[in-house]
């Protein structure tokens, strides 16, 4: 059963420790998701990232599919599949698949970057001079995949035609935002890890949104890394885990989850720890009540109908343990915005 306040979801991007089988780290993803669906979050999605040593989510229908058969009620779907790196068909069969097998519960999220470096565009066969630019046009063919099969269409979907997988458009820039608005689709912005442009993105989805069949009223999702624990400092000792993962992201080295440690000061320079805080600049960690404050300012800024909940931590009882709490807090706080249903 969802939460009757806040409506809160999960994104997850299958962290990995060093050195552990891929199967361990897929097995607490799928453990998590069990937990959540009987804690009343929404959805859970799943990232793609491709050739990022410390994160198994480079498969992501494979790994909805697992997530999917293992729980009951809860949405599952991808957050997102990154569209430029897939042809629409190949996606509106899988995804049509997904649905056929788990009908109502599958979600659709998409993204423009590539997920990767310019070596791993290559090794998906996309075209280095692609600049994000023909996203909208992806988006139109796969629409037709997924729709009502028109009159003298050549190529369909099957599965997939007619199913109309619910379609949401991620962004971590304004660009995804007016697309979403124009065509009237759920928008979710990316500020777990690109919070610069969130409250202008927020502000131009919901002013510029265009009611449509799929959506009569805009629905803002906004992803942020969220830690809850007993206390604040024991947060934020957790958050560490977090800090050093983007500092091995800005360093170039595996992401793999650390440990948590007392204190990052030793560990970064000056430069470093302001690229770090530019990235988790929207995070809210600390105790109950601190992160009660800081969903409720979010909301009230945002607007946001639904908050996606990034908690990345090394001990696997800790990121259920603040799920939990999360839980609690979202049902005793209410959103921004009258939410509009997806489907």
């Amino acid at each position: 059963m969802e939460n009757k306040g806040l409506a809160v979801s999960v994104l997850d991007l299958v962290g990995m420790r060093s050195g552990e089988p891929v199967g361990n780290a897929i097995a607490r993803s799928v453990d998590l998701a069990q937990h959540v669906e009987q804690w009343g979050y929404r959805r859970f999605w799943l990232a793609e990232h491709h050739s990022i040593a410390g994160l198994a989510c480079s498969a992501t229908p494979v790994l909805i599919g697992q997530v999917a058969g293992a729980t009951k009620t809860i949405r599952v779907g991808s957050g997102g599949v990154m569209l430029p790196n897939h042809a629409p068909l190949v996606v509106a069969e899988q995804f049509g698949t997904l649905d056929a097998i788990y009908p109502g519960r599958i979600d659709l999220g998409l993204g423009r970057a590539p997920g990767g470096d310019a070596y791993t565009m290559r090794a998906l066969r996309r075209d280095l001079a692609q600049t994000g630019e023909d996203f909208p046009a992806l988006l139109a063919e796969l629409q037709t995949y997924l729709g009502p099969a028109k009159p003298g269409q050549a190529v369909k979907a099957i599965p997939g035609q007619g199913s109309n997988v619910p379609i949401t458009l991620l962004g971590s820039s304004t660009f995804s935002a007016r697309l979403a608005a124009m065509q009237g689709l759920p928008f979710a912005f990316a500020a777990h890890f690109a919070p610069d442009h969130l409250y202008n993105a927020a502000r131009i989805y919901r002013n510029d949104f265009r009611p449509s069949a799929t959506l009569q009223e805009p629905h803002l999702m906004v992803a942020v890394p969220i830690i809850a624990s007993e206390t604040d400092a024991a947060a934020q000792r957790i958050f560490t885990s977090a800090q050093q993962r983007f500092l091995r992201l800005i360093r170039n080295q595996p992401v793999e989850l650390l440990p948590p440690v007392d204190s990052m000061e030793p560990l970064w320079r000056e430069f470093e720890r302001e690229a770090v805080d530019a990235r988790l600049a929207e995070a809210i960690v600390g105790s109950e009540s601190t992160v009660q404050a800081g969903l409720e300012r979010l909301v009230s800024e945002t607007n946001a109908d639904e908050i996606i909940v990034v908690t990345d931590t090394y001990e696997h009882q800790d990121r259920l343990d603040s799920y939990r709490r999360v839980a609690a807090i979202a049902s005793r706080t209410n959103s921004g915005a009258r939410s509009a249903p997806v489907r």
